[in-house]
């Protein structure tokens, strides 16, 4: 039993990492950590 509690919290974790690179790598997102580091390097 525990077996398969173990592979159920892998599947989730995969599907939740699989999710958060999309929000990351998509348009709105990419672009206002693009926008924080480079106003992070013009302020040096």
């Amino acid at each position: 039993m525990s077996t398969a509690e173990y592979a159920i919290g892998t599947v989730t974790a995969c599907a939740f990492a699989g999710v958060l690179y999309k929000v990351i790598t998509g348009g709105a997102v990419s672009d206002a950590l693009t926008e924080l580091v480079n106003r992070a390097l013009h302020a040096l």
